[in-house]
C-alpha cells in the first residue's frame, strides 16, 4: 500500500535520518497480456493510466516508457499553464485541464508546486491589440477568466518591463488570465506514476515499442523490447514522436515534428512574480521557485528531432528579452535544451480513435502540452475505456482533416509554432 504524504509521515521519518522512505511506485517486469497497453510515459500517457484506473476501474494497465519518468517532453518544458484559448473547443478543453490542476496536489497526494501567478500576454501593434481584445471577449462569453490591461496597468502589475517610447517592442497593452500560471514539471510525472501505481498501474521504463501487432485491422499487443506484450485496447501518447509509431501501425498522420528550444539562466532573487509572454517576439519568461530565469522561444524551422535547437532561435530570443527587460542583459544562462513537438496543420491536438480497431492516438499538442496535462489524461481515458470520445475532446479526432472541421488556434500560441 502506498502510505500517504503528511505532516506526519515527515515528521516520522525524519526520526528516522530519512532512510525508510518508501519506493514511489514499482519497477516490475511486464506482463504477458494487459487490458489497456499505454505507449509513452510522459505526463499526458501517465495521466490517462491514472484516470483509466481511478475513473473507470480499468486494473489491468501498463505504461511503456522507452527512456524514464520525466526524461522526455516532460520535463523539457517551460511549465506554463493557461486557458486563455480562442475557439469553444478549445477553450473547453483547456479549461478543465486548468480545474484539475487546481486540485492536482490533493487529488494526487502530491505537491506538484501549482502556482497561479497570472500569465499576461503582451499586445505590440494594433493587430495584436484587436486579436487580444477579441480573445479576452471569447474567453468571458466561455465562462474563463480574462481580463485587458492598459500599457500602464502592465507596467503597474510588472515594473521591470521597458515601456519607454520608441522602443523596439513597445507594449500597447496586454491580456490576463490570473488562475494562470506555472507548476513542477517533474513533479506532475511523479505525482501521476505514484498515484497510477498505487492504483496498481504497471510502469515498465526502459522498455521501447518496435511494432505493433494487428491482426485483421484489430490491435492485438505491442512488439517491445522486452517482448511481446498483448494488449486489449492500445494507446499512443508519444509526443514528438506520434508519426513514427503511427507509421508502425499503418498509418499517416497530418503533423511535423520540430524542435522547440527553452533556456534557464543563472538564479537571482525574486524579481518577476508573474508569466509575461510575447507572440509577437516568439519569447516568454516566468521566474522558478528557485530563482532562476526560465524563458521560451519558438519552434525552429526546420523538421527534426534532435532535442537541442538551433542557435538563432537562442539568440533571436534572448535579444527579444532583452529589449522588453535590460535589466537582464548582464544575465548568464545555465541550460538550454529542447523539447520535440508535434504540430498539426490547425495548431490543435489530435485525441481520436484511429483506422485501427482499439487503438486510440493523443498528440499533437504543439507548444500547448503541459498545461493541458491533466484534462488530456483525463478527455483520452474516456476515449479509450468507453470507445468513443468525450464532448470535449469529440472536435479533435483525425477525421476533421477529412471533414474540413479544422480548429485554427495559431493565434492562441505565445510562440510562432
Amino acid at each position: 500500500m502506498t502510505p500517504r504524504y503528511s505532516v506526519f509521515s515527515l515528521l516520522r521519518n525524519a526520526l528516522s535520518y530519512h532512510e525508510n522512505w518508501q519506493q514511489a511506485w514499482r519497477s516490475p517486469e511486464p506482463k504477458s497480456r494487459y487490458d489497456v497497453v499505454i505507449v509513452g510515459g510522459g505526463g499526458h500517457g501517465l495521466a490517462t493510466a491514472y484516470y483509466l484506473a481511478k475513473l473507470h476501474g480499468i486494473k489491468s494497465i501498463a505504461v511503456v516508457e522507452r527512456g524514464w519518468l520525466g526524461g522526455g517532453n516532460t520535463g523539457r518544458n517551460t511549465t506554463i499553464v493557461r486557458s486563455n484559448y480562442l475557439w469553444d473547443q478549445s477553450a473547453a478543453l483547456y479549461e478543465h485541464a486548468l480545474k484539475l490542476w487546481e486540485g492536482l496536489s490533493q487529488d494526487l497526494n502530491y505537491n506538484v508546486m501549482f502556482s497561479q501567478r497570472g500569465v499576461l500576454n503582451l499586445a505590440h501593434n494594433q493587430h495584436d491589440l484587436r486579436e487580444t481584445l477579441r480573445r479576452v471577449n471569447a474567453n468571458r462569453l466561455n465562462g474563463i477568466d480574462s481580463e485587458f490591461l492598459s500599457a500602464q496597468q502592465v507596467k503597474e502589475m510588472v515594473p521591470i518591463i521597458d515601456l519607454r517610447e520608441g522602443g523596439r517592442y513597445p507594449v500597447l497593452g496586454a491580456s490576463l488570465q490570473r488562475r494562470g500560471g506555472t507548476a513542477r514539471h517533474d513533479a506532475v510525472a511523479w505525482g501521476y506514476a505514484r498515484g497510477a501505481d498505487a492504483l496498481g498501474v504497471d510502469i515498465i521504463q526502459e522498455c521501447a515499442v518496435n511494432g505493433f501487432r494487428i491482426e485483421n485491422g484489430k490491435v492485438t499487443g505491442v512488439e517491445t523490447s522486452k517482448g511481446l506484450i498483448e494488449a486489449g485496447k492500445v494507446g499512443i501518447v508519444t509526443a514528438g514522436h506520434s508519426s513514427v509509431m503511427a507509421n508502425l501501425a499503418g498509418f499517416r498522420l497530418p503533423v511535423q515534428s520540430v524542435p522547440l528550444q527553452a533556456l534557464v539562466s543563472e538564479p537571482v532573487k525574486p524579481i518577476i512574480d508573474t508569466v509575461v509572454m510575447s507572440g509577437a517576439v516568439h519569447a516568454y519568461i516566468s521566474q522558478s521557485d528557485k530563482g532562476e530565469l526560465v524563458i521560451g522561444a519558438g519552434v525552429d524551422g526546420y523538421i527534426g528531432y534532435g532535442q537541442r535547437g538551433s542557435l538563432q532561435v537562442t539568440e533571436e530570443t534572448l535579444a527579444a528579452i532583452c529589449e522588453l527587460f535590460p535589466l537582464f542583459r548582464r544575465m548568464r544562462m545555465l541550460r538550454q535544451w529542447g523539447g520535440i513537438v508535434d504540430v498539426c496543420p490547425d495548431a490543435s491536438p489530435i485525441l481520436s480513435k484511429t483506422p485501427v480497431q482499439n487503438l486510440y492516438l493523443n498528440c499533437g499538442w504543439g507548444t500547448g502540452g503541459f498545461k493541458a496535462t491533466p484534462g488530456s489524461g483525463w478527455a483520452f481515458a474516456h476515449t479509450i475505456a468507453k470507445d468513443e470520445p468525450h464532448e470535449l475532446n469529440a472536435a479533435f479526432s483525425l477525421d476533421r482533416f477529412r471533414s474540413g472541421f479544422l480548429i485554427d488556434e495559431h493565434g492562441a500560441a505565445a510562440v510562432a509554432h
